[in-house]
């Protein structure tokens, strides 16, 4: 692909001409990880249909504690963060390095927003879960950043909207979660129908998504059964606002996945750009 020379800081660097694409996935179980299904090889086909991006930032529904912050390490850990699964699962390492520079850009980005440069995470199983089926040779630099609760749904749009500039920078923003997440209603059978409150609000963020309505999807408490079923909390919902902001004038937005896992886990994926 062409490139255009740009300006990173006191480094000369060269980017893409294309913007990369910011992705919302549901990560569903852990367990994605280690195993081959129909949503691990959407996943793969995501990946091999853009360019290869320069950078990765991660927005993960697994570090949701309070304060924006972006990983600085160089070399971040592979974080096991869920218990009671096989041991191969743990076994697990996805080491792509860090990007101390883009975690000073995405700080710069946010600006005046204090943005806190981490050397206590890495790259959590929201992440890398997903990643593994994407980019399984980790070699491409991987940041993440912290979502923080105390915050409302317009705060983390907006913070999307201003890391949009770094997609012209070659680095791809990936949220991780699902849009409906309820594990007190999980059903363990693998061929558990969805419920039909999960079904339901899966449509209608499909519909909202594809027709734009970024406002209706901010404030996606309307009261509904369907709505406080799916989202008992928001840690696992708010990473597609991040993509949504990124989300340009005039780009249009796909739904390259669909699908209800364990009944109340929806697996729906948004493609921007």
């Amino acid at each position: 692909m062409p490139e255009s020379n740009g300006r990173l800081g006191a480094l000369q660097v060269s980017f893409p001409t294309a913007p990369a694409p910011a992705l919302f996935l549901g990560h569903g179980t852990p367990m994605n990880a280690v195993e081959k299904n129909r949503y691990t090889a959407a996943w793969r086909a995501l990946a091999a249909g853009y360019p290869r991006p320069r950078a990765i930032l991660s927005i993960s529904a697994h570090w949701y504690a309070p304060g924006l912050a972006v990983t600085a390490d160089a070399a971040p850990r592979t974080i096991h963060d869920f218990r009671g699964f096989p041991a191969q699962l743990y076994a697990v390492r996805y080491p792509a390095p860090g990007a101390p520079d883009i975690a000073e850009r995405v700080s710069r980005a946010l600006e005046p927003r204090p943005v806190e440069a981490s050397l206590d995470w890495g790259l959590d199983h929201g992440t890398w879960s997903v990643l593994i089926h994407m980019y399984p040779e980790a070699s491409i630099p991987v940041v993440q950043l912290r979502i923080d609760p105390r915050q409302p749904p317009a705060f983390h749009y907006a913070v999307g909207r201003d890391l949009a500039a770094l997609r012209d920078e070659g680095v791809m923003i990936l949220g991780s979660g699902n849009v409906v997440h309820n594990l007190a209603q999980i059903n363990w059978d693998a061929n558990a129908a969805p419920y039909e409150w999960a079904a339901e609000f899966e449509a209608t963020v499909k519909s909202r998504v594809l027709a734009r309505e970024h406002a209706a999807l901010i404030e996606y408490d309307d009261g509904s059964a369907a709505a406080r079923r799916s989202i008992p909390t928001p840690d696992h919902y708010l990473p597609l606002l991040y993509v949504l902001g990124a989300q340009r004038p005039g780009e249009s937005a796909e739904v390259p996945l669909t699908g209800i896992d364990l009944g109340s886990i929806s697996m729906l994926a948004v493609a921007v750009g």
